[in-house]
C-alpha cells in the first residue's frame, strides 16, 4: 500500500493515540480529524486505513473508527493443509541436503561447484557487460533456444541443431525430461549409486524407482536387463561420463549392451553429461548420444558444471517424435531461458578465452584432486579411494567397516567442513559405509585442512556411530550438508 509522508505522519500520530485509548473506544470523526490536523479528508482517510490495515483501529461504516483489540494474533492454522496437499512426493531429506551449502565459515568438501578462483569470472563479466548493451539481449527468445547457440551445442553431440533445446541447467532438464517422457507411476532406473539430484527429478515427476549396481566400470549390464525385465521401465538414468558420486567411465563394452538392452526393451535413456568439459586426464569418451542412431538417447548438458554455478544455461538433444515432443512441451514451461544468459553463454563458449579457461581448470582440478587423495591417505586411517576419477569434482571415500557415515558428516560439519553423506547416494541401504568429498570447490590448504579435521572428527565416533567430544574437533555450524 503506498501511503504519503503526510499520511504516514498522520497516523503515527494516531497510533499513538489510539495506544492510550480503550478498547472498542471510538475516534474523532475525520472531519475533526481534518481540522485538528490541518490536512485533507483524503489524506486522513489513508492514515486511517493504513492503521486499519496493522489491526490498530477498525471501521465501522456509518458508525466511525474504533480503536481494535490489542489480543495476541491468533495462530494461523494451517493443519488443512495437510490433507489438501497430499503425501509429497519429493524426499525432503534428500532435498535439504542439495539445497544448502552452508556459511562462508566452512570448509566447503561437499559442494558440487566450482570454487570462485576456477571460475571465468573476468570473462564473464566482460561478456556480461557487452551483452547487455545488445537489445538482443532483453527481447524474447525462440522456445528452443537461440538458433546460434543450439549450433553449437549440436556440434559438440554431431547432432542436428533442430534435435537441441536450450535449458536453464541441468537439474530443470532432468525433471524436464523426466516429466516429459514417463507418465506419473511408471518406473525409471537408475545405476546405485548416484547423483542424489537425479532422485529428486524422478520423484517430482511421480516416476516409481529402480536401483541397479554400478561398479568401476558403470552400470552392470546383466543387472540391467534384469530390472528392465522386471520393472518394464521406459526411462534409464545414466552418467556414463565421469558419475557423481564415484567418478566411473561407462566402459566401451558397456555401452554397445547397454545401447543394445534399450533398443530390445524400447526404453529411453537420459545422459547426464554433466562433467564433459571436467576431464583431468586424457580426452573424455564421446557422448553417448553419439553412438545412439535410433533415438533411445536423451543427452543433457550444463555450462553451471564447468563455467559457473549462476550461468543456468544448458541443452537437451533428443531426435525424432520424443524431441518433438520435448520441444513442444517447452512453451509450458517458462517460454524461454532468458535472452541475456543465452547470449552470454554463446559469447563465452565461441570465444578464444572458452579453451584457456577450459586448459587452466584442468590444471587446477588435477592439483586439488591430488591434494585430496593424498591429505585422504594421512588422516584417515582404514579409508580408501578405489578409484581415483580421471574427470569430474568428486572422491567417493570408503571408511573403514563399522564407521557410521552419518554420524562422521555431523561431526565433521561441527568441526566447521561438509562433506556428503554416502547414504544419501543410494536408493536403498549402503553396501559399505562411504563419504562424498569434493575438490572442485576448496583451494589446496582448505582440502588439506577440511581433510585433517574429518579424520580428528572420525576419532570421535565409534562404530555404532555415537558422537562424543565434537566440541574438541574445532569451530563450525551449520544446518546442511550440501550434495549437488
Amino acid at each position: 500500500m503506498f501511503i504519503d509522508n503526510r499520511a504516514a505522519e498522520i497516523a503515527n500520530a494516531l497510533h499513538q493515540q489510539a495506544d492510550a485509548m480503550d478498547v472498542g473506544e471510538k475516534l474523532p470523526s475525520v472531519r475533526e480529524l481534518s481540522r485538528v490536523y490541518k490536512a485533507s479528508p483524503v489524506t486522513i482517510t489513508a492514515a486511517i486505513t493504513s492503521l486499519t490495515a496493522l489491526g490498530v483501529v477498525r471501521a465501522e461504516p456509518g458508525r466511525g473508527t474504533f480503536v481494535a483489540g490489542r489480543d495476541l494474533a491468533q495462530e494461523p492454522d494451517y493443519a488443512w493443509q495437510s490433507s489438501a496437499l497430499g503425501r509429497s512426493r519429493v524426499d525432503p531429506s534428500r532435498a535439504g541436503r542439495i539445497g544448502s551449502h552452508g556459511t562462508g565459515d566452512h570448509v566447503q568438501l561437499s559442494w558440487g561447484y566450482l570454487a570462485p578462483e576456477l571460475q571465468p569470472f573476468d570473462e564473464l563479466r566482460t561478456l556480461g557487460v557487452r551483452c547487455a548493451k545488445s537489445h538482443r539481449a532483453w527481447t524474447m527468445a525462440p522456445p528452443s533456444g537461440l538458433p546460434e547457440l543450439r549450433r553449437v551445442f549440436a556440434a559438440d553431440l554431431g547432432a542436428e541443431p533442430e534435435d537441441m533445446l536450450i535449458m536453464p541447467g541441468g537439474q530443470q532438464s532432468l525433471v524436464f525430461a523426466m516429466r516429459t517422457l514417463a507418465d506419473p507411476g511408471t518406473t525409471l532406473i537408475t545405476e546405485s549409486p548416484s547423483y542424489p539430484g537425479a532422485i529428486l527429478a524422478a520423484q517430482a515427476a511421480g516416476l516409481n524407482l529402480a536401483a541397479v549396481p554400478a561398479d568401476g566400470d558403470g552400470i552392470r549390464p546383466d543387472k540391467l536387463a534384469e530390472a528392465l525385465e522386471r520393472t518394464h521401465a521406459k526411462l534409464i538414468y545414466l552418467q556414463p561420463c565421469y558419475a557423481n558420486p564415484t567418478g566411473a567411465v561407462l566402459s566401451p563394452e558397456r555401452r554397445v549392451e547397454v545401447l543394445a538392452l534399450a533398443k530390445r526393451f524400447g526404453a529411453f535413456i537420459i545422459e547426464d553429461d554433466w562433467a564433459r568439459h571436467l576431464a583431468l586426464e586424457g580426452a573424455a569418451p564421446a557422448p553417448l548420444f553419439t553412438q545412439d542412431p535410433d533415438g533411445h538417447v536423451v543427452s543433457i548438458a550444463t555450462l553451471s558444471k564447468p563455467a559457473a554455478p549462476g550461468l543456468r544455461v544448458g541443452a537437451l538433444a533428443a531426435r525424432g517424435p520424443a524431441g518433438e515432443r520435448l520441444r513442444r512441451a517447452r512453451i509450458a514451461e517458462d517460454m524461454c531461458v532468458p535472452a541475456l544468459a543465452q547470449e552470454i553463454a554463446l559469447g563465452l563458449l565461441t570465444s578464444s578465452a572458452w579453451p584457456r579457461h577450459i586448459k587452466r581448470l584442468r590444471t587446477g582440478l588435477r592439483d586439488r584432486r591430488d591434494a585430496m587423495v593424498h591429505q585422504i591417505h594421512a588422516s584417515l586411517p582404514g579409508a580408501r579411494v578405489a578409484n581415483v576419477p580421471t574427470g569430474g569434482i568428486h572422491l567417493w571415500v570408503k571408511l573403514a567397516e563399522g564407521t557410521d557415515s552419518t554420524a562422521l558428516t555431523a561431526a565433521a560439519q561441527d568441526a566447521g567442513v561438509l562433506i556428503g553423506d554416502g547414504k544419501g547416494y543410494y536408493l536403498d541401504e549402503p553396501p559399505a559405509p562411504h563419504i562424498r568429498l569434493s575438490f572442485g570447490a576448496a583451494s589446496i590448504p582448505d582440502i588439506e585442512e577440511g581433510v585433517r579435521r574429518v579424520g580428528s572428527a572420525g576419532q570421535y565416533i565409534s562404530p555404532t556411530g555415537i558422537r562424543a567430544a565434537s566440541r574438541l574437533l574445532g569451530p563450525g555450524s551449520g544446518q546442511a550438508h550440501a550434495s549437488s
